[in-house]
């Protein structure tokens, strides 16, 4: 069990997210950074998809209220247990008492407190993801508050502590002249853009604006605008879509979406780098880089490798 020390706001409890209710008007939610996700369970032998602490303010902290493994992934943020200093993508051992702090981070945006036995609250519609929206999910459908206390369930296994993983931005680097980049695939009203705005897409840099959060990021950069006013009806949308309002400034429908919108549909980021996007600060800019339908399928296959490798290295590690 962990108790919530810090007042900071927005974090919450997240797991893979929830899947098959998007007809019935709910959104998926689920981690912002998957893969850091998998990965903290991965150190801790959990089931991949078990439910984890997502933090995108800092300073952040918390006291363990019984002795429990953990893991700290996503967002390199000068983890502390008690003082003593925990790498990136770090498995440790916590005593009843001590205190686990997470300072700004230097690279990324969130970070994963994982604990051994996943973050123990009760699965509505399948997942354990926090949808603050409809208010339900994860602690009462809530962010995290000061005094909080979140259980943990049993435990996969006994494994070791004190190890670490490589972060998935070294294993999986993709930048576009230095600048963090995500691949898109055109969506179905790309052709209904000038080509001067379909060119001004992939060879621009776009700042993700104080405006973005976990349901989208709106970004800013040279204005998106169409060959002629386009009226689009109301239709599904997923993580990932790039939508284009009236003013040409595009917003990417992140974790916590809504399942419809009505704004031209320009691309889509791939499921593959949904997490890069994540990880991407406030303020920072990011690019893009046209994909095909099969690099797309390329691009999961490479996230699988980088998994697979992990779990191996893991194994060995046990041994």
């Amino acid at each position: 069990m962990i108790e919530i020390i810090s007042a900071t706001a927005l974090a919450t409890v997240q797991d893979l997210g929830r899947h098959g209710s998007l007809g019935y008007g709910v959104g998926t939610s689920g981690a912002m950074d998957s893969l850091s996700l998998i990965l903290g369970n991965l150190l801790l032998g959990n089931e991949e998809g078990a439910a984890a602490i997502e933090i995108p303010l800092f300073p952040f902290e918390a006291r363990f209220i019984e002795d429990c493994a953990f893991a700290v992934t996503g967002a390199a943020c000068g983890a502390t247990l008690d003082g003593q200093a925990l790498p990136p993508n770090w498995v440790a051992q916590a005593s009843a008492g001590q205190v686990l702090k997470l300072g700004y981070p230097s690279a990324g945006s969130r970070a994963y407190v994982c604990l051994a036995g996943g973050v123990d609250v009760p699965e509505v519609l399948g997942s354990r993801s926090t949808q603050l929206r409809g208010e339900f999910g994860g602690l009462e459908g809530r962010m995290l508050q000061q005094g909080d206390r979140l259980p943990a369930g049993r435990p996969g296994r006994a494994g070791n502590s004190d190890f670490g993983v490589s972060l998935a931005t070294r294993a999986l680097p993709l930048d576009v002249d230095g600048v963090p980049a995500m691949r898109v695939l055109p969506a179905a009203e790309y052709d209904c853009f000038s080509a001067e705005a379909q060119a001004a897409f992939w060879a621009g840099q776009w700042k993700v604006t104080t405006q973005s959060n976990r349901y989208g990021y709106r970004l800013e950069g040279q204005p998106l605008l169409p060959e002629k006013p386009l009226e689009v009806r109301s239709h599904g949308i997923v993580p990932g879509v790039i939508q284009v309002p009236h003013g040409g400034q595009p917003i990417i429908q992140m974790r916590d979406a809504q399942p419809s919108g009505g704004y031209p549909k320009f691309g889509t980021v791939i499921e593959a780098d949904l997490w890069r996007l994540g990880q991407a600060p406030i303020g920072s800019h990011v690019r893009f880089i046209h994909c095909t339908y099969e690099q797309a399928l390329d691009a999961l296959e490479a996230n699988r490798a980088f998994l697979d490798a992990t779990r191996r290295l893991l194994t060995l590690h046990s041994l």
